[in-house]
């Protein structure tokens, strides 16, 4: 029996999850929903059907709840979520020291798009609500759209906007190629909401990445 050598590309841990980011989450979520207030690991690996393996070792050792197993392409992406912040921790650290890694051994987030739009325009707001996964954005609200390389990092960006700013999340996706974010929200709000996700992902360690893979 022959494997191919897993390649670990973003690791995330959330220590409290907040209400707008737990409800979107648990919107699509493939196993037990999460609630606002609990801690959650995320990882994404790649070929992504080691997952499979890498989840049975922490539900195995763990008191954690599975709430993604995905595949998508070539990558697979898993999350954990708990009441207990310890627990959490050691499911995220249980699954790293099964693959013989550390949270250094990641990519490190690359921002591929970072922009702001200001005052909406309401025709243009109604078309993102038709496809959104959230909240709505209405005309003459401030967007904020990001995309980030590898996508799992994604769900730090759209916790941390909310933990700092009273911004509304429209849209979140954690899955392919790259992670998507759309926040609604004031100028002010917007603005703040920007500084913590740069203030969480360029503080995050890992190997150099230069972009879509």
């Amino acid at each position: 029996m022959s494997s191919r050598a897993v390649s670990l590309r973003g690791a995330v841990y959330i220590d409290q999850m907040q209400p707008q980011f737990a409800a979107t989450v648990a919107t699509n979520s493939d196993g037990y929903f999460p609630v606002a207030g609990e801690a959650a690991f995320w990882l994404e690996v790649q070929p992504g059907i080691v997952i499979n393996r890498l989840m049975d070792v922490a539900l195995k050792s763990c008191e954690v709840k599975p709430g993604a197993l995905r595949t998508e392409r070539s990558y697979g992406t898993l999350e954990v979520h708990g009441p207990d912040q310890g627990m959490v921790r050691q499911a995220g650290a249980t699954i790293l020291a099964s693959l013989g890694a550390t949270s250094e051994d990641a990519l490190r987030p690359n921002l591929l798009t970072s922009e702001i739009i200001r005052k909406l325009d309401h025709h243009q707001a109604m078309m993102i609500n038709r496809t959104r996964a959230g909240m709505l954005v209405l005309g003459g609200d401030t967007l904020y759209t990001l995309e980030v390389h590898p996508a799992v990092y994604v769900v730090l960006a759209a916790n941390e906007a909310e933990k700092h700013s009273p911004i509304r999340i429209v849209g979140l996706g954690a899955e392919g190629a790259v992670g998507r974010l759309r926040l609604a929200g004031s100028d002010a709000e917007i603005d703040e909401a920007v500084k913590a996700v740069e203030r969480a992902l360029k503080g995050l360690p890992g190997r150099a990445n230069q972009g879509i893979d």
